[in-house]
This record gives C-alpha cells, structure tokens and sequence, in this order.
C-alpha cells in the first residue's frame, strides 16, 4: 500500500516562504500524480496543487499560483510544495495524496493520503 508522510509545516509570517515535502513509499512513483491539499479551520478540504510524476505536468488552484512551486524528486520518491509570498489565509492543515495517472485537484481523484502538516501564517 502507498505511505505518504508530509512534513516542513509550521509557523511563518506573512510574505514569507516554506518548503513542504511528501515522501512516499512503497510505489512506483511514476504511476502516480502526487497532489497537496488543504484543510483550514471549517471549510472544505481544497486542492492547491498536483504533479503527474511520469510526464511532469502540474495543476495549480488559482489563488496559489505564481506563489507555489510544486515539484518532484524521482530519485527521492518526494515531492515538494514551495509556497512563497505566503498569506494568513493560507493557514491550513496540507495533506499530500497519490492518485491515479489524470488526477487533478479534486479530492476524491485521489486514493491515498498522508498525514497533514499544520502550516500557520501570521500577519
């Protein structure tokens, strides 16, 4: 079965930067897209991002982008999320998910899920 672990969550002010990271195991990289959502306090679980690991194409929400960078580590079976010019409303649990090759950003395209990392942004 996948395992995913996300990390590099916590607390960083306004226009600021953060690197998350997904590591996933026990998969064949390239038959996955690997996605990162977010969950903030009451609202919906959204998806902000994702790669497709075997042709490199990338989605990304509208209020992310210009701001996150997503990218993909074959060797490392990793995926990275580097947000910039990062705002309070992006306070949110992230969650990274694998799902089938066609996944984009809709939460139910994906079949496996890490653990979230809480990332916080104070104005």
């Amino acid at each position: 079965e996948v395992q995913l672990q996300a990390s590099g969550g916590g607390l960083v002010q306004a226009g600021g930067s953060r690197r998350l990271s997904c590591a996933a195991s026990d998969v064949t990289f390239d038959d996955y897209v690997i996605g990162w959502f977010r969950q903030a306090p009451g609202k919906e679980r959204e998806g902000v991002s994702c790669i497709s690991n075997s042709s490199g194409i990338t989605y990304y929400a509208d209020s992310v982008k210009g701001r996150f960078t997503i990218s993909s580590d074959n060797a490392k079976n990793t995926v990275y999320l580097q947000m910039n010019s990062l705002k309070p409303e992006d306070t949110a649990v992230y969650f990274c998910a694998a799902g089938s090759v066609g996944a984009k950003l809709g939460r139910y395209e994906y079949d496996y899920w890490g653990q979230g990392t809480l990332v916080t942004v104070s104005s």
